[in-house]
């Protein structure tokens, strides 16, 4: 263990198979609370590379609890990996059910709030959602169209890790693990990162994991696409473009997007989107929600899917689609 973390606090990669077996040791409770904490403070000092972060998320995979939903098309996540400081709403989240509402299949992969103050599963919470377990997610997501899989749930290898996490308050690894390691195997997904760099890293190791149609976007420190200029690379077919995308294309002139201070508010601004409130925060949802629209087949790219968006919310199918999640929540 020490010659390891000194490795890389040295800044040496590891290979595949030295990353699988020390996530497996992670996983396996091998660790002490500090020695995870020293491991997860270096690599974050170091940067991750493609192998690191593919060979960690496979093993996250191996030890996750697996489920196969019934669907037309390709299952898609909305998932950021947070840690971006910014506070703003739950954009991802309402995204995902104005794309389920155009007829896009929502397998979201999330948790309650580590570094930001309101987490996916904190703001469904409020919009009277219930987390569910594997089988009932596996059934919601075929009966509704949506899903949202939280993470303890579902990778409950992660109980050594979550306290470390909780403690140390900053984004590690397991931010960029999190939107990897979907449970439901989605085969496309909008996956945000709150650096950068990250955007060509994340988008290689989703190839590596078999997702067939991607987009990896940022947006001056959000961990979404932006009103204004975003960052984007985009895997399809297992190449891998990256490129700069400017939200006026689509009609979306540049806002400041709403902050939140909770969750209740978060959820206050996105049932307002879903119920057709306009302003920066629907533009920004639509915006999203086109992306998701578009990786997920429903759209020949982003400017089609806008319009397929705006329509899901205007028809009453997103908000629809909210009420239908909350209400298997309650009956089952």
């Amino acid at each position: 263990m020490v010659k390891m973390l000194q490795r890389i606090m040295d800044k040496e990669g590891m290979d595949s198979s030295e990353a699988e077996a020390l996530m497996r040791s992670i996983m396996g409770g091998e660790f002490s609370d500090a020695e995870i904490a020293g491991i997860l403070v270096a690599l974050k000092m170091k940067g991750e590379s493609v192998e690191e972060i593919s060979a960690f998320a496979k093993v996250m995979r191996e030890n996750s609890v697996r489920i196969a939903p019934k669907v037309e098309g390709a299952l898609v996540d909305t998932c950021g990996t947070g840690g971006d400081s910014l506070g703003t709403f739950n954009i991802s989240t309402a995204a995902a059910f104005i794309a389920c509402g155009a007829g896009i299949p929502i397998a979201k992969h999330g948790n309650k709030a580590v570094s930001g103050k309101s987490g996916s599963a904190d703001v469904l919470e409020e919009l009277g959602g219930r987390m569910l377990s594997p089988p009932q997610v596996e059934a919601c997501i075929g009966e509704v169209g949506f899903g949202f899989m939280f993470a303890p749930f579902f990778h409950p290898a992660m109980k050594n890790v979550m306290p470390v996490r909780g403690a140390l308050g900053v984004r590690t690894v397991f931010n960029i693990l999190g939107p990897l390691t979907n449970p439901a195997g989605a085969q496309a997904q909008v996956l945000g990162v709150f650096e950068p760099s990250l955007l060509p890293k994340m988008a290689q190791v989703l190839d590596s994991l078999g997702v067939g149609h991607a987009l990896v976007v940022h947006s001056g420190g959000m961990d979404e696409l932006g009103l204004g200029e975003s960052e984007v690379a985009e895997l399809k077919n297992g190449n891998v473009e990256s490129y700069s995308l400017d939200s006026a294309e689509f009609g979306f002139l540049p806002a400041k997007i709403p902050a939140c201070s909770s969750a209740s508010e978060s959820a206050e601004i996105v049932r307002g989107v879903l119920e057709g409130k306009a302003g920066p925060a629907r533009d920004v949802c639509v915006l999203n929600a086109a992306a998701a629209i578009y990786v997920g087949g429903g759209a020949s790219g982003i400017g089609e899917g806008v319009g397929i968006a705006e329509n899901s919310i205007d028809s009453g199918s997103a908000l629809g689609k909210l009420e239908e999640f909350a209400r298997f929540g309650r009956d089952g």
